[in-house]
């Protein structure tokens, strides 16, 4: 066990240390390239956490309250328009913004506008434009322009705002999102509701570049500890304990090989309840979405692979009757909740949407796995086939209540003479 415990700490150590650092990354070189161009400095330059977008900004020498946008992002599908906007609020959010709208029109044209996004907005009435001229808004936009490059597939924002004395520009809250247009084909309708869209703001220090707020950033990291701990407990841990015992018991015949399944078993459950845990709270403490397949195919591992672990304690003795029908019941929902827990893994990963690193990787763990067992299932038909082959005549194959075949002879030694 406390083995075990040092493992799980060693692993949250590492996701600590790799997340910590990277909740700030420079902008794409294509990009850059592309601001720079335009005269925006490489210090503040940076891809932001979600939708791929991406976003330089300039601060005025003379006047740190006027600030240089340029704001890119890819509009895919029946996507119509991308929008860029910042919030007096308290908080990073919605509501309150005000927001630069790029729009594509269904002609090829586009278009500019300013809005002031309200609770309405949000219970889904027709989003109007607002003027921010400065006269009597906390904050002004002029100049403002959009684009398409092809080279990149990004539509870009350009513009500039002037902000009034209440804004900080070391603590900005920022907001970009995509969407769809509405029915008329002119007119920002609602954005699609998944993670990513839901998460894109954050409080932003515009002289550093860097996050000046934890808020969005530990949700964000928590996201990625309830993935890599389901993804090592559930994943990799409780599938290398149905291997090893398996196999390691015939045709290996490992003597310890019931000590390295329960380790196995016993370290996947402690991760992957952690991390089941952890993505209840997240789904708890959420207000925006809710992952009803994802939360019961979660809840369904937990609780048969609990009901997995009770074996430990009240398995039936082998000389028992019902043992052979134990076993049957044991390991059919062992290998079903493998199949569960692969679907759910891809489903979450569908929902986080992190870089296709984490796919492949774990698309890698699962080719991994299937070599494994298909070489050890050529290998155990061998030997059998090879010990049946030699030993015809002089003893048969049985079934027992062991977990695997037993090979015993049919008939008593012949006598002494």
């Amino acid at each position: 066990m406390s083995s075990s415990i040092l493992i799980f700490a060693t692993l949250i150590l590492a996701i600590s240390s790799t997340t910590s650092t990277a909740h700030y990354t420079p902008c794409s070189e294509s990009f850059f390239l592309l601001a720079q161009n335009h005269n925006f400095s490489n210090n503040f330059c940076k891809k932001l956490t979600t939708l791929g977008a991406e976003l330089a900004w300039k601060i005025n020498d003379q006047n740190d309250q006027e600030i240089s946008i340029f704001f890119g992002a890819r509009l895919y599908d029946r996507l119509g328009w991308l929008a860029w906007g910042i919030n007096p609020a308290k908080l990073p959010q919605m509501v309150g913004t005000r927001a630069i709208i790029g729009i594509r029109y269904p002609n090829g044209s586009f278009g500019v506008n300013t809005y002031n996004i309200t609770s309405d907005t949000k219970m889904g009435c027709k989003l109007m434009h607002q003027r921010f001229d400065g006269a009597n808004n906390d904050v002004s936009f002029r100049d403002l322009s959009m684009r398409y490059k092809a080279a990149l597939d990004y539509h870009i924002i350009e513009g500039k705002m002037v902000l009034s004395s209440g804004y900080e520009i070391r603590k900005l809250n920022h907001v970009w999102q995509v969407g769809y247009l509405g029915d008329d084909g002119v007119t920002p309708a609602g954005h699609p509701t998944i993670l990513q869209n839901v998460d894109s703001s954050e409080t932003v220090n515009f002289r550093t570049g860097r996050p000046a707020s934890h808020v969005g950033r530990h949700r964000r990291h928590l996201r990625t500890v309830h993935g890599i701990l389901n993804i090592a407990g559930w994943g990799i841990f409780l599938p290398s304990g149905v291997i090893v015992a398996r196999y390691c018991k015939y045709p290996l015949e490992w003597k310890c090989w019931f000590k390295l399944h329960i380790c196995c078993q016993i370290i996947g459950y402690i991760l992957g309840t952690a991390g089941w845990i952890i993505g209840l709270a997240l789904g708890t403490a959420s207000k925006f979405y809710n992952f009803k397949t994802h939360r019961l195919y979660a809840i369904f591992i937990f609780t048969f692979t609990t009901l997995q672990m009770l074996a430990l304690r009240l398995k039936p003795e082998k000389k028992d009757e019902y043992r052979k029908y134990w076993n049957m019941y044991h390991h059919f929902l062992g290998f079903s909740l493998l199949a569960v827990i692969s679907i759910n893994i891809f489903n979450g990963i569908d929902i986080l949407k992190p870089d296709e690193t984490w796919r492949w990787a774990y698309i890698g763990i699962l080719v991994a796995f299937a070599a494994t067992v298909a070489g050890l299932e050529i290998y155990t038909w061998t030997k059998f086939k090879s010990s049946v082959h030699h030993g015809i005549g002089s003893h048969e194959v049985t079934s027992t209540n062991d977990d695997f075949p037993q090979h015993r002879s049919p008939l008593p030694p012949p006598p002494r003479p």
